[in-house]
Order: C-alpha cells, then sequence, then structure tokens
C-alpha cells in the first residue's frame, strides 16, 4: 500500500467505516506517508452524505450526544445545524445551540473537507469568534488530525494583518477545534463566481495584500502550498483581504515535504514542481499567485481539464492560454506580469513575494495616476511581435511560388507558366514593406515575366489571385493585432 495509492472506492469504504481491518490498517498506514491521498479522502469527507454518515454512525454508538432522535433530509442548513448539535455541550443560552468549551456556539457557517465552521461568541473577552471543528470521520485518523493541527501551529508563527490569525487550539478534545476571529466576509473564489472577471483596480489590491500575506509567511520559512480563490478571504467593510488555510504549510526545509514523492493541493493553482510531487519552496506559491491573478482578471483558472490528472499534466507540460484571449481587456502589462510568475521554471519567476508586492503596487499606481510609469519589469518587449511578423511575411513570399505549381498541377494543363525573374530596372528606389507598428522590411524588387496564359491557366491565375488577396487580408489583420498588442 505505501506505493500504490487506494482506489476511490476503497477510500470511501474506509471513510465510511466498512472497510475490513486489514485494508483500514493498510490504507491508514498509506496515509501517514502519502499527502495525495490525504487530500482526496477529505474531498470525499466533503459531500453532505459523508458528514451524515458520520453523524448516524456517532450517534447510534453513543459517543455523542443528540437531542434529536434521528436524522431526516433535511436542508443542508438544517443537518449541518444537527450534525454541530451533535457534539456540542447543553447551554442556557436562548440564542445558541450549544456550547464547545468556553465558547457559546450560534450558528453553523459553512463546512469543508476537514469540517464545519461555527459561528460562536466567547463571553469572557466579549466577542465573536469562529470555530473550525474537525469532522469525527478525519479525527480518529491520525495523519489528518496532525495536519489539522499543523494549521494551527503554522498560522500562530504569522502575525500579519493579511493572514487570519488563530487565538486558541484544543487538540485534547474528542473533536479538535480551532478558535478565529469571526469576520463577515466571503471568499475570493465566492466573489469570481458570482462577478466573473474583476476590475482591474481590485485585481491589484487583492493580489498586493496576498502578496504581503505570503511574504509575511516566507519570511518565517513557511511554504503555503494551497494558495487558491477558497482560501482568500475578502472583508467588504475595509477592503481587507486575508490569506487562511495553512493545513498545508510546511517549513521550507521539511525533509517530510518529498518523503512520499507525491503531491498536496489543490490541482488548478498548483505549481509545476508541486505536480510532480518535487521539494517547493517560496516560488511554488509566486506560481499559485499567478493563478489567483488570471482567474481574477479573466474568470476562470490558467489551467482547465475534466479530471485532475488532466489539469496536472497542462501544468506541467502545456503552456497557460495567453489573458488576452481569454479577456481582451486585461492590459498587456498586466498579462506580462502574470507570465513570468506562470514561468514553469522555478529559477526564471519574479524572484519572491515582496518585488511581486512592490511590481503590482507600482502597477496598482499607474492605474489610479496614468502619469506615473510601469515598471520596466512588466513592459513587454516588441521583438517577439517583430520577428513573428517577419517570419509570416517570409513563408507567404516563399508559398508563392509553391501555390502557382500547385494550381497548375490541379488544372491540368499541358505545361506550367514560366517564371522569369530579372532585377528591376531602377534598384535605387526600392521601396519597403511595413510588417509591424514600428519596423520596416527592406527587398530588392524584381520583375517577372510570364509566358501568355492559356484559358485553362486564366482560370488558375484567378484563383492564385483570390489566395494572394486572402493572403494579404491575414496580413493586415495580423497588423493590426500586433498594434493593439503593444498599447498599453
Amino acid at each position: 500500500m505505501k506505493t500504490q495509492h487506494p482506489s476511490d472506492d476503497v477510500l470511501r469504504l474506509v471513510l465510511d467505516e466498512h472497510a475490513d481491518a486489514q485494508t483500514d490498517e493498510d490504507v491508514t498506514s498509506h496515509l501517514d506517508d502519502c499527502e495525495l491521498c490525504q487530500s482526496r479522502i477529505e474531498r470525499f469527507a466533503e459531500s453532505s452524505h459523508a458528514i451524515r454518515e458520520s453523524l448516524r454512525r456517532e450517534t447510534m454508538s453513543g459517543s455523542l450526544a443528540l437531542d434529536t432522535p434521528k436524522l431526516a433530509e433535511p436542508t443542508e442548513t438544517a443537518w449541518l445545524a444537527d450534525f454541530a448539535v451533535s457534539f456540542l455541550q447543553p447551554t442556557d443560552q436562548p440564542d445558541a445551540i450549544g456550547k464547545l468549551g468556553e465558547f457559546e456556539v450560534q450558528s453553523v457557517i459553512g463546512h469543508g473537507g476537514m469540517g464545519i465552521v461555527l459561528k460562536g461568541f466567547q463571553p469572557e473577552l466579549n466577542r465573536p469568534v469562529a470555530i473550525k471543528v474537525m469532522s469525527p470521520h478525519l479525527a480518529s485518523i491520525g495523519t489528518a488530525r496532525k495536519r489539522f493541527l499543523r494549521e494551527a501551529q503554522a498560522t500562530a508563527a504569522i502575525v500579519h494583518p493579511n493572514v487570519m490569525p488563530i487565538l486558541s487550539v484544543s487538540e485534547s478534545a474528542t473533536l479538535p477545534y480551532l478558535v478565529m476571529p469571526f469576520v463577515a466576509c466571503r471568499t475570493l473564489q465566492q466573489r469570481i463566481d458570482t462577478e466573473g472577471p474583476l476590475p482591474i483596480t481590485d485585481v491589484l489590491r487583492i493580489g498586493i495584500q496576498v502578496a504581503a500575506a505570503l511574504a509575511a509567511a516566507h519570511r518565517q520559512g513557511l511554504v503555503h502550498r494551497d494558495v487558491k480563490p477558497a482560501n482568500i478571504l475578502i472583508e467588504p467593510a475595509v477592503d481587507r483581504t486575508m490569506l487562511t488555510d495553512f493545513g498545508l504549510a510546511r517549513a521550507a526545509d521539511d525533509v517530510t515535504v518529498t518523503r512520499s514523492g507525491v503531491i498536496a493541493g489543490t490541482p488548478q493553482y498548483m505549481s509545476p514542481e508541486q505536480a510532480r510531487g518535487e521539494s517547493v519552496d517560496a516560488r511554488s506559491d509566486l506560481f499559485a499567485l499567478g493563478c489567483v491573478l488570471y482567474a481574477m482578471a479573466t474568470g476562470r483558472p490558467p489551467f482547465r481539464s475534466e479530471t485532475s490528472y488532466g489539469i496536472l499534466r497542462r501544468i506541467t507540460d502545456h503552456p497557460h492560454r495567453p489573458m488576452r484571449e481569454t479577456q481582451a481587456s486585461v492590459p498587456i502589462w498586466m498579462e506580462h506580469l502574470v507570465d513570468q510568475l506562470l514561468r514553469k521554471d522555478a529559477r526564471n519567476r519574479i524572484s519572491s513575494a515582496e518585488e511581486t508586492q512592490r511590481l503590482l503596487e507600482a502597477c496598482l499606481a499607474h492605474v489610479q495616476q496614468p502619469s506615473i510609469p510601469l515598471p520596466s519589469e512588466v513592459m513587454a518587449s516588441k521583438r517577439p511581435h517583430i520577428r513573428l511578423a517577419i517570419l509570416l511575411t517570409v513563408l507567404v513570399a516563399a508559398s508563392i511560388p509553391l501555390a502557382a505549381i500547385n494550381l497548375w498541377d490541379r488544372s491540368r494543363t499541358t505545361k506550367p507558366p514560366v517564371i522569369v525573374t530579372r532585377p528591376a530596372s531602377h534598384p535605387s528606389s526600392t521601396p519597403s514593406k511595413a510588417v509591424g507598428p514600428d519596423f520596416a522590411l527592406a527587398a530588392p524588387i524584381t520583375e517577372s515575366v510570364w509566358t501568355e496564359p492559356t484559358k485553362n491557366e486564366s482560370s488558375s491565375l484567378t484563383e492564385i489571385d483570390s489566395q494572394l488577396e486572402l493572403i494579404q487580408k491575414q496580413i493586415e489583420s495580423l497588423q493590426r493585432s500586433l498594434e493593439v498588442k503593444e498599447s498599453p
């Protein structure tokens, strides 16, 4: 089991406690080393069915006290509340559904792969809190329990306004839980799902704050490894962004990062090295930040496929689709900045989160005051476009004689038209052919003498003229697109 991943069916059997003793032991041992399978089993645990089944088992075993006799098929809010009540202590507060330690629990905020999040109140300090409680079917798995608690340890080491802090942690309880400040906010993923592509000013403001949070984590030697819109909270009242969910965070020099040679994280926002199961450092988070910037600006992540494996292959082996092809309103300098973050080789990316933050701040200053110049690092070079235009011109020139011969062969005339090329009588008046906004291709003009075409050959020449006209339109279209690409 150490070298072969268990199937989805086997993981579900273990999660539902329907596997035999040997299978359960083998899978549990495998989970100790395999972070990929840890992520898989947590995704299965996100489903309402998994939580309902867990609640039914705990209720039937008597390990949890449940005020309601049984679960029906209620709405999501109702069954999550039932789940919460099942492990809470009774309370005499009319506005609370139960008590957890010193906290009065008022409602259920939501749920995820690791458990549910509750809204609570701390009477001693007179403040609202958010309580993240681990699901019982994961709390029994040692590796998952350690990973849950590692989030508290990792986050506690980072003190920064753009990082969600951990106020306290309880690991001795039947179900471990973390306590965080309660903030009325929504995730960046929810905003993208609702609004689609965000205004460029919002993209930059959010990006600046996420980069600042990553810089703070990296200064502590921590790599987040799961930067994604769902882990970015937006507080609208003060326009603040907070990075959360450090459950995958590891010290940069932690040897267990690559112990199993597998992956952990969300596939669409992984770096190539993370997708290959290699060791990662702070530059992996920068790739993920590039994916987040891309998603904010275009409304979709840069790498998409129907399967997780397909996404991983695209991340490691294929370039992302240019941002301006997905969303034409994205400025060329923004596309160029994101391209630098999404380079496959980590050595070629922007050097640090601090540098990324600086570039984003400079770009925001330019957007707010266009007279402020953009940083040179985000200015796209014109040379690639010029080389492309030259190449197209050369290819078109080379294709004309071939097209003539091909059309003659198709018309089955007795002989091909004879092309005799000789120097122009006035070479000094050589014109230049413009192929780009600031580039002209100078070439000697030649004169071509054709034999008198037959009737059939005239038809073929008409077809040549049509194709040449089409090529000319394509060249003009390319030139217009180059002019658009070069404009900021």
